[in-house]
């Protein structure tokens, strides 16, 4: 996101003031209970940010998998942010990106044998999942980008904070990037600093947890970065690439986003690579058969004989789904996967707090009914 202007800064603070005055009435209507708040009787994880733009929410929600996956059967909620369908839908191996978002698919393509669905409203989601033919087995729902969605309320509330764009230094949005107050994140059970550096000093650890002032039912936990290895979008099509040795040949890189923030990825390809070009799209970008001649016409003016295709594991589900004509962005498209990795200690604690919710309140076969059918 592209910084402001003093002078535009100041003529968009009041729209900032009005905006936060409606979202604190909208929270103390749910705070009072004049709004209503639908509880289920089935572990709920709900994951999100305050902060406009990409905090690794769905990284996150990975890890969330990975950790439960062996014991428990879970299931992903989510909006489907931009997708080209409405209403409750669960993905099946034919579902597509355009269906239910990048973000969904992502997942589903990664874990085939959970439940991955999508919902603008979140209750009518979780209630067409327990009414499913899956609901009388599903032990947890992991709700994505769900901390404004108030009016379905978590067992246990996960918020992301940027360790680059600190939620106590900014302001509401459009002045700032904040959505909401700052002091609503002591909604949260569990706040997690992400992107945060891997050689994070403890002083800064200290800073971090003065300005934060959680409270003392709250948990506070470091993430930082993981990059995977090189993975073809295109497996039966693309060049043999061996991840050991692609660096030490220096490939020519060409990167293509589409996501808020891509200097993460282009500052970690520039420690192998000593030409990386960049095109960048708007975050969950849906690409057209014109960005495909212009990616080709970039790709084909690239220095260097070895010379590949880099974008993001989110934008490789809406490559998947094109029909590309291009044999050249076949053979040399890649994405890198991104993972989340627990600073210090942090991920043997987490692990258990994460556990141990999901065990304790784990639903009988016979506590599968709702709580409150409200809306």
């Amino acid at each position: 996101m592209k910084k402001l202007s003093p002078i535009l800064k100041s003529l968009l603070f009041p729209f900032s003031l009005l905006y936060g005055m409606v979202v604190s009435v909208r929270n103390i209507l749910f705070d009072f209970n004049i709004l209503p708040i639908t509880e289920f009787k089935i572990p709920i994880i709900s994951v999100g940010n305050i902060t406009v733009g990409g905090t690794g929410k769905t990284p996150h929600i990975e890890y969330l998998i990975t950790l439960l996956n062996d014991d428990y059967k879970i299931a992903t909620l989510s909006r489907g942010y931009k997708r080209k369908s409405k209403g409750y839908l669960l993905a099946d191996e034919t579902s597509t990106s355009n269906q239910i978002g990048d973000e969904p698919m992502q997942i589903k393509r990664k874990f085939p044998d959970i439940l991955v669905s999508v919902d603008n409203k979140r209750v009518n989601g979780v209630k067409n999942l327990l009414k499913s033919e899956h609901g009388n087995d599903l032990d947890a729902v992991l709700l994505d980008d769900a901390f404004q969605h108030r009016s379905i309320k978590a067992g246990l509330s996960i918020l992301l904070i940027d360790y680059n764009r600190p939620i106590t230094r900014d302001y509401i949005m459009p002045y700032g990037r904040l959505r909401e107050s700052a002091s609503e994140k002591d909604r949260a059970n569990i706040i997690i600093v992400s992107k945060s550096p891997r050689n994070m000093t403890p002083i800064d650890r200290r800073i971090i947890v003065k300005e934060l002032d959680l409270l003392p039912f709250q948990s506070l936990y470091f993430t930082t970065l993981d990059y995977g290895n090189l993975e073809p979008v295109f497996k039966n099509d693309a060049i043999n690439i061996i991840n050991e040795d692609w660096a030490k040949e220096n490939f020519s890189i060409l990167l293509v986003t589409g996501i808020a923030n891509p200097k993460p990825l282009k500052e970690y390809l520039e420690n192998f690579s000593d030409v990386v070009e960049e095109v960048q799209f708007s975050d969950h970008y849906s690409f057209q058969i014109k960005d495909l001649n212009l990616i080709q016409s970039k790709f084909e003016k690239l220095e260097g004989e070895n010379k590949i295709i880099v974008t993001t594991e989110k934008d490789a589900t809406r490559f998947f789904d094109m029909e590309i004509n291009q044999e050249s962005i076949k053979e040399h498209l890649f994405y890198i996967p991104l993972r989340i990795k627990f600073l210090n200690e942090d991920k043997s604690k987490f692990d258990v707090q994460i556990m141990n919710y999901v065990s304790k309140n784990k639903r009988s076969s016979n506590l599968h009914n709702i709580k409150t059918d409200s809306i």
